[in-house]
């Protein structure tokens, strides 16, 4: 029996349907179906995915999608042709563009405007009538002969009155009748997973939602044999959907990508002006000559790239980079585009190619047919401006944002999942929150008993399956961290255009993976907070000490930078402040820059997984000899000790010591790049053994050999990335050696961004000599500034820098700006300093008149102690504060008002004003919270940070602290990573899974966290290997200092 599904929706029709799109193909091609067609709710989201999959199972895809006018009965529009792809794709834009995010609004108008081409089958409406009978006969006479009525029957106890009704009702109107399971999801077993989404989208209970739900299990895929049984009374139904199939023969493998050309002057070619750009650009990078090797690489880019026609979509980047640079904002190209030297002649990039040992057939190769992707950082404050500029050079109708699929995680899916079943909202919260960050959870039973919730109840059962099924599944579109699409045609004709949650912006309906499918170009404009504090640092320098300075003129290869790199003393430092660089930087030792290239690069999960940091180390320390078994792997591997680093790397040696040819060295880093698939370089495994076995090495070595490179196959860096990189490391760490306190200024004016909160940069920057005064209303503004120090120069604490820094001598002190105080808007505080102006407050009552603000916001400054500077403590100003807006009493309205008594109340004592800080601001400038329990702590011989640098390895040690960061990286084999910071620094966990499944409550929730174990020592680097845990959070109740987590 030969069938073709017209209508199944997958879970792109968000809350609506229970399987993938490729689930639904997979069963389709099982069970021998003819085609399948694809049509959520308004949207095309899921094609793409349902398209690779299709080619897959070799199961013909048709195309489509259920459209629901306002007007009008919903219709499933199928596309006969590329053309009428097109107008299906721009009626859904229409639809989209006109109402808000997530939401499709449409006439039966729209339909009629972009009729031609679209086959209709028209979903019939419960109870039909008349109305119903002309909106048909209005379908008929749009689409004519490409109109037909879609039946459904779900073994329902009227389905054979319903079928004669249709039957009736199509021949009335002169419309095919069409067979269709209106499928929702592709096994029958998904229904309760379908009851449960039907749930969430109605905001109840699967209780509440039952006039919602269908009736029983019957809309997944069935079998050919048992449709034909259920339309028996209707062969012709069934026979119509191969006729359908027969009609439609668009493929999304007609879609051609057309880049925009309008960037060449007149007269020129978009050929001619990229070569004329690159040639002039190379005579400004090298105003002594261009280099002989640089002039070679020029010359065998250009022709690659006007072979296979990118030449528009370099300029694009060129004029983005060109547009930001003229505007001030810092930007810089990284990933696999730095191996291009037209990228950096054009200014793109930063990695001088006449220095590096660039791989161009890294980016681009005519041996596979894949568009070469340039990345841009821009500073994340001002990308917006770089992403109106396309918008308003390329038009709404030909650039948007690439999206970006939110999925369930299991916190998510636990409470959706939970409030459907009906448990109470206390129960499901509890629930969730036990629940780790991560993509899943696999022991979800027994956080289930953790919060009372039987695991072997009916309702616990279902939660179990139900979020194990939920879990991965889309939730919504949102938009991609900076991927811009932009074509020479309607891009809405390509896929539909939809408003994002922010104004101002637009989103495809297509992620990244999906444009890389159909080989669609897209340009990623990202946002990089290193760069906006690269940025404001470079200002306060201007600003207070005289000296301008650029990305290109920080003075390089500085001793003291790398002594300092090398000490760790990297906190706040771009790509090496996390706790595992600063673990590695003591032992690989920086010197120089291609230090840096190898420390971004080596702290990966590729080079971690195929065990070359180890034996680089030992090389690199003289402990193992660099040998190499013939002179072709010398010149290829020796700069990195022997070990292969780099995904370059990994490619020249395929082709100098394994015999592939250059095509077959990037499908093996095609291969390397899938790092989420990481079993699909072993498929190379054969091929390179062997060819190395050819080329006379041993198979000890061959073996050796793959397993690293196999090693990239779960993430690793391209050379030209990690330079790009290490050039932003070693600005930041100049910045931080020599203007610690603009450094940190800047670093505070960029948040949300690093590693560390704010109160560990304040930390760290009075460790090392900085001055750090409190907000203050007569001296504070928005930002962070610096000022100059009347009490001189603060002595540093330990790991202080010897060598004077500019702003030490000029002796500038370092002040914390409004926008640390939690509940204050940047508009209050830019209030408070036009009020302010050049004439300080002289009280309270004098505030809140020149500011105009009520009692609200000067309570909140006076708890954060920000009105010390008018003599009063908090309490005092607190009190002052909420006399505030009182309303004048009649009796006493005639008289003046009182005078301001300066501190009518007590001073708090150094812990109340310690947790006042942390409730108000997150951090405190005076004693560290583990000062305050230090006594007691000594009592049970409890180490300080700082003393553990002085203990044995082995030695059985006790540490406490502020929890400031926990991370698991995926390398890690289940081990925690946990940071905790005392009142002389920070001590570095170690917690194994074990130990974290007895204490992971305490582990998960503690503020202060009080471990013993045993110290750990690997020369300079120091771990505690935690054995036990207790949570002293209790001691200090009020403590609101957050951590930092990465799990």
């Amino acid at each position: 029996m030969r069938f073709a599904e017209i209508h199944a929706k997958s879970n792109f029709s968000f809350l609506e349907a229970a399987s993938h799109p490729d689930e639904l193909v997979q069963r389709a091609a099982e069970l021998g179906y003819e085609a399948l067609a694809l049509a959520d709710h308004n949207t095309l989201a899921g094609v793409v995915r349902a398209h690779a999959a299709a080619k897959q199972a070799g199961i013909k895809l048709l195309v489509g999608a259920e459209i629901a006018p306002q007007d009008a009965p919903p219709v499933v529009l199928l596309p006969t042709d590329r053309a009428a792809y097109g107008r299906l794709a721009r009626i859904i834009t229409e639809g989209c563009r006109r109402a808000n995010k997530g939401a499709c609004r449409l006439a039966f108008d729209d339909l009629a405007r972009h009729a031609e081409g679209l086959l209709g089958c028209v979903l019939p409406e419960p109870g039909g009538g008349a109305q119903f009978r002309r909106a048909l006969s209005a379908y008929r006479e749009l689409f004519g002969d490409r109109c037909y009525l879609a039946a459904s029957l779900h073994y329902g106890p009227d389905d054979a009155r319903r079928l004669a009704e249709l039957c009736a009702l199509a021949r009335l109107a002169r419309v095919p009748l069409v067979a269709s399971g209106a499928v929702r999801y592709h096994a029958a077993e998904r229904q309760a997973l379908q009851d449960v989404l039907t749930a969430v989208r109605h905001r109840t209970t699967v209780a509440g939602a039952a006039e919602h739900l269908f009736a029983n299990a019957e809309r997944y895929l069935k079998p050919p044999e048992q449709v034909a049984a259920l339309f028996a009374g209707a062969a012709d139904a069934v026979h119509r959907t191969l006729e359908i199939a027969g009609r439609i023969g668009f493929s999304l493998d007609e879609l051609r990508y057309e880049y925009p050309e309008e960037l060449a002057p007149r007269g020129l070619t978009p050929a001619d002006y990229l070569r004329r750009l690159a040639w002039q650009g190379a005579r400004e990078r090298y105003p002594r000559g261009i280099p002989a090797k640089v002039r070679g690489l020029l010359e065998h880019e250009l022709a690659l790239i006007g072979e296979l026609r990118y030449e528009a979509y370099f300029l694009t980047v060129w004029d983005l980079v060109r547009f930001a640079r003229s505007r001030g904002i810092l930007c810089q190209g990284r990933g696999s585009a730095a191996n291009s030297a037209v990228c950096y002649c054009l200014g793109v990039t930063a990695v001088d190619p006449d220095r590096s040992d660039v791989l161009f057939e890294r980016f681009v190769s005519r041996e596979r047919n894949e568009a070469p992707d340039i990345d841009v950082d821009f500073e994340h404050e001002r990308r917006e401006e770089v992403l109106q500029y396309l918008y308003e050079k390329y038009g709404r109708q030909r650039a948007g944002m690439t999206a970006e699929v939110i999925t369930y995680r299991p916190r998510s899916a636990v409470r959706d999942v939970g409030k459907a079943l009906g448990l109470s909202l206390d129960r499901i919260d509890n629930l969730a929150r036990r629940i780790e960050h991560f993509r899943e959870e696999p022991e979800m039973a027994q956080r289930c008993r953790e919060a009372g919730i039987d695991p072997e109840s009916t309702a616990g059962r279902q939660l179990v399956e139900l979020v194990g099924q939920l879990v991965g599944f889309p939730r919504h579109l949102s938009q991609h961290t900076g991927g811009m699409v932009m074509t020479e045609g309607p891009l809405c004709e390509l896929v539909p255009i939809e408003n994002a949650a922010l104004p101002g912006r637009t989103v495809i309906q297509w992620n990244k993976d999906d444009l890389d499918e159909l080989g669609i170009l897209k340009v990623d404009c990202l946002a990089l907070g290193m760069l906006t504090a690269i940025r404001k640092c470079f200002a306060l320098i201007e600003k207070h000490l005289g000296r301008r300075l650029a990305l290109a003129t920080v003075p390089p290869e500085d001793p003291q930078v790398y002594a300092m790199i090398r000490r760790a003393d990297t906190m706040g430092v771009f790509q090496i402040e996390s706790r595992a660089q600063m673990s590695m930087l003591p032992r690989l030792k920086p010197r120089c820059f291609y230090d840096l290239v190898i420390e971004v690069a080596i702290v990966r999960p590729g080079p971690i997984q195929g065990r070359m940091v180890h034996p680089y180390l030992r090389r690199r320390n003289g402990q193992e000899p660099v040998t190499f078994p013939n002179e072709a792997v010398r010149a290829v591997l020796e700069k990195t000790l022997g070990v292969p680093l780099f995904q370059e790397q990994a490619m020249r040696l395929a082709v100098v010591a394994a015999g592939f040819t250059p095509g077959e060295a990037d499908q093996l880093r095609r291969a390397m790049g899938a790092w989420r698939r990481p079993g699909l370089i072993d498929e190379f495994r054969r091929k390179l053994i062997a060819g190395m076995r050819a080329n006379g090495l041993p198979q000890e070595y061959a073996e050796a050999i793959f397993q690293q490179i196999r090693g990239f196959g779960d993430y690793g860096f391209p050379e030209s990335h990690a330079a790009s990189f290490a050039l932003l490391v070693y600005v930041s760490a100049w910045l931080k050696c020599h203007h610690q306190a603009a450094f940190t200024a800047a670093l505070l004016n960029s948040q949300p961004m690093g590693f560390y909160a704010p109160a560990q940069l304040i930390r760290d920057a009075a460790a090392h000599g900085v001055e750090v005064r409190p907000v203050d209303v007569n001296q504070s503004a928005w930002d962070c500034t610096l000022e100059k120090a009347e009490s001189g120069e603060r002595k540093a604490e330990s790991g202080e820098r010897k060598a004077e820094s500019g702003e030490r001598r000029a002796g500038l002190a370092l002040r914390l700006g409004m926008r640390l105080l939690r509940g204050m808007s940047r508009a209050e505080a830019e209030a408070i300093e036009d009020a302010r102006g050049c004439r300080p407050f002289q009280s309270i009552d004098e505030f809140t008149r020149r500011t105009g603000s009520g009692r609200a916001l000067a309570a909140r400054l006076a708890k954060a102690g920000a009105f010390a500077s008018l003599g009063l403590n908090r309490r005092s100003a607190l009190w002052h504060a909420l006399d505030q807006d009182r309303k004048e009493l009649p009796l006493f309205g005639g008289l003046p008002p009182a005078a301001e008594q300066r501190n009518p109340l007590m001073e708090m004592s150094e812990v109340e004003a310690m947790l006042a800080d942390y409730r108000n601001l997150g951090l405190t400038l005076g004693k560290h919270p583990l000062a305050f329990l230090r006594p007691a702590l000594e009592e049970i011989r409890v180490a300080r940070a700082e003393d553990l640098r002085l203990l044995p390895n082995g030695r059985p040690v006790a540490v406490a602290g502020v929890v400031l960061v926990r991370q698991r990286p995926g390398t890690a084999k289940g081990i925690t990573f946990v940071t905790l910071e005392d009142e002389t620094g920070t001590a570095n966990l170690i917690v194994r899974p074990d130990v974290w499944k007895r204490f992971r409550a305490t582990a998960l929730r503690a503020n202060i966290l009080l471990v013993r174990g045993r110290l750990q020592r690997e020369g300079r680097v120091i771990h505690v290997i935690a054995a036990w845990m207790e949570d002293l959070s209790s001691r200090l109740a009020e403590l609101a200092a957050r951590s930092r987590d990465f799990c």
